[in-house]
Formats: structure tokens, sequence, C-alpha cells
């Protein structure tokens, strides 16, 4: 249990950089939002690929 718990604690504290910021929003004026959700959870250290459906998964390759 405290595995788990030390992993969240981690990932909550991991910042994003500027250069990332700046990807994140490019993407959302560009209108691609499942792409922008894609990289605020990579940037936060999760693998988007357990948070995102399979069928938008294989739009975005």
């Amino acid at each position: 249990m405290s595995q788990n718990f030390n992993d969240y604690n981690s990932s909550v504290h991991k910042k994003i950089k500027t250069e990332q910021i700046e990807q994140i929003i490019k993407a959302i004026i560009s209108g691609k939002y499942s792409w922008a959700c894609v990289l605020v959870l990579q940037f936060a250290g999760y693998n988007p690929m357990d948070y995102i459906p399979r069928g938008n998964a294989s739009k975005l390759s």
C-alpha cells in the first residue's frame, strides 16, 4: 500500500517545463485536443496509453 502512495506522490510533484507547456499550448491552438491530453499525461510522468481508449490512441499515431 505504501508503494502505491509513494508512486503517487512522486508523480504529483513532477513539474512540467516551460518548453513542454508551449508544446501543449500549440497543440490546443491547433485544435489537437487529444494530442494535448497525451502530452499532459506524458509530461506529468504517466503512460498516456493507460488512460486513452485504444480507438483514440490509434488515431493519434
